[in-house]
């Protein structure tokens, strides 16, 4: 599905306004979906035979995500290559020690690091001081935008 937003979730829900799941529209729900702030099963109308394939539509996109961190980061450890260009650019990162953006490996395990090559794969290390959660909260994708690979995907933007 490439990138995710609200709209293309929308598409997929009923439309009717009707405020049972607790938001005051159908787009907001689809927001709040992309968020994680909502489950596909509170939507009451979806649970109506006609949605049948809307929902298992749904399904497909939110399943496979597990719980995604409020940053809406995810990393598929199946394609990242190791290439490290999410650790060279991420601004967090760099903003801690800023010989990180020349390409010089962190030196120090620490909680002010978001990711790290080991292994020959890049691991998530700390995303709440990622931009997209700290204040003041930017909508940030540079990580996503340089992985070269498409292992970083940032969901619900």
């Amino acid at each position: 599905m490439g990138q995710m937003n609200a709209f293309q979730i929308y598409k997929l829900l009923p439309k009717t306004n009707c405020k049972e799941c607790g938001e005051a529209t159908c787009m907001a729900f689809a927001v709040a979906l992309l968020k994680q702030a909502k489950k596909i099963e509170d939507c009451p109308p979806l649970a109506d035979a006609k949605y049948e394939d809307n929902v298992k539509k749904l399904h497909e996109i939110f399943d496979p995500l597990g719980e995604v961190h409020k940053s809406g980061l995810t990393l598929d450890e199946d394609l990242c290559t190791g290439c490290g260009n999410c650790v060279t650019v991420c601004p967090a990162q760099i903003s801690h020690d800023p010989k990180i953006a020349s390409g010089v490996a962190p030196q120090e395990d620490s909680n002010d690091l978001i990711f790290r090559v080991e292994d020959g794969k890049v691991k998530i290390l700390n995303l709440d001081i990622c931009r997209r959660v700290t204040p003041p909260v930017m909508a940030c994708d540079v990580c996503e935008h340089y992985c070269m690979s498409k292992a970083i995907k940032i969901i619900g933007t």
